[in-house]
């Protein structure tokens, strides 16, 4: 679906009159009417949006829903391969995606600096919406607000979001049995690297672009193709060694992975390398893992390689019963370690 030509290029509010995003505009009054009407609305139009009310109305189809939401704080708000609107978007169609919901609807929240360039938020909110509309969801309901310039950090945008799981579809960690596969949908890294590499200013020889990308219709392809899916969990903050011991956590299993099947560009694995980084706990939003039968692994690596996001989909690993940690690794010479959690954190603000 490819609705971009219904956007304006240039920004919809008057900028030669206001350039920046002042307090009025998050008032209540004439200014942020403006700003409502025409800029979100005319961007995400939909009938649930234009009705008005303080909520959206919607009709729900039959099934189970999924529900989440998620703030986004990234800085810079552009990065390669991206910008904060569109990671609000695909992060919270992900996060239902991985829930084996189909998105249907999300919310947006803005929380805007006073002086925020009134140009980069309409290329915010126009990337939201070509986002929403290549995935299919529409962006029913949200709220606006501004704070005092030095206590917003340009701006971060929370999006919360509804999707439909189908009948007979139960995918969750609790799901994980002993002997099940681990595969992982692509490399690791790129996002952390990129987003790194722009807030400091660094110039790598192969530029590192993130891996951004909607995960709804690999997830979807997989569920056609019959496949008894146990678990799903996108690899955003903490990375694969996060996500790992999260499901862990929670299944009371653990998981063993072998390094020199985790797919580590060259680009990334120098970056990595070079600023005393590891792959393993560096931030994605475009990658997932997947915990299945391990019988139905190899047709699993089959449905996801058709899709661009996911040409270095592979098997990893496998599940076996509780020890004394819950992720380790065979290395490269044969090895084993523990893959334990972050106590802290590598890099602050990456979506």
């Amino acid at each position: 679906m490819n609705n971009e030509a219904a956007l304006p290029l240039e920004c919809p509010i008057p900028i030669s009159e206001y350039p920046r995003v002042t307090m009025a505009h998050g008032g209540g009054g004439r200014l942020m009417n403006d700003l409502v009407e025409g800029m979100m609305k005319k961007a995400f139009s939909n009938p649930a949006l234009l009705a008005g009310h303080d909520g959206a109305v919607l009709d729900v189809p039959d099934g189970r829903q999924a529900f989440t939401t998620d703030s986004h704080v990234v800085t810079p708000i552009f990065f390669p391969g991206g910008d904060i609107g569109t990671l609000s978007v695909y992060g919270t169609v992900n996060d239902l995606a991985m829930c084996g919901a189909r998105a249907l609807w999300l919310s947006a929240g803005f929380i805007i600096e006073e002086g925020f360039p009134m140009e980069d938020l309409w290329k915010v909110v126009s990337s939201m919406a070509k986002a929403a509309r290549k995935t299919g969801v529409e962006i029913v309901t949200g709220d606006t607000k501004v704070v005092d310039r030095g206590k917003g950090d340009g701006i971060y945008v929370n999006t919360a979001g509804i999707g439909v799981i189908r009948e007979g579809v139960f995918v969750a960690p609790s799901m994980v049995r002993s002997g099940d596969a681990v595969v992982l949908s692509g490399d690791l890294g790129r996002h952390g690297v990129a987003i790194m590499a722009e807030r400091e200013g660094i110039r790598f020889g192969t530029p590192v672009v993130s891996d951004l990308a909607p995960l709804g219709d690999v997830v979807l392809d997989l569920m056609n193709a019959g496949l008894e899916i146990h678990c799903m969990r996108d690899l955003t903050r903490g990375g694969l060694a996060g996500a790992l011991n999260e499901i862990a956590g929670t299944a009371d299993v653990t998981f063993s992975i072998e390094e020199e099947l985790v797919k580590v560009t060259d680009a990334v694995a120098a970056a990595c390398e070079l600023l005393g980084f590891d792959p393993l706990y560096m931030p994605n939003e475009g990658r997932f893992v997947l915990v299945l039968p391990a019988d139905e692994a190899r047709k699993a690596v089959e449905v996801m390689r058709k899709h661009e996001t996911c040409v270095y989909a592979g098997i990893i690993g496998r599940v076996s019963p509780r020890e004394h940690v819950g992720v380790v690794m065979k290395s490269r010479i044969g090895s084993w370690r523990v893959v334990d959690m972050l106590s802290g954190e590598q890099l602050p603000r990456i979506c």
